[in-house]
């Protein structure tokens, strides 16, 4: 198993080329990946990361 650190707000706009305000947008909706509070901290799972990717997948 491999563990990976969680992602910032900053790390995960910067991977997915979207502003921040893209991403708190989506939270509030429920439209992006699942995010955790950290000590009030916004921050959000790689795996929870690559599941959301994996359902938005075009065919």
């Amino acid at each position: 198993m491999t563990i990976h650190p969680l992602l910032t707000v900053d790390d995960l706009a910067a991977y997915l080329s979207k502003p921040k305000a893209t991403l708190y947008a989506w939270r509030t909706r429920k439209l992006g990946p699942k995010a955790v509070r950290v000590g009030g901290n916004v921050r959000y799972r790689w795996e929870d990361v690559e599941e959301w990717i994996a359902e938005h997948v075009e065919e």
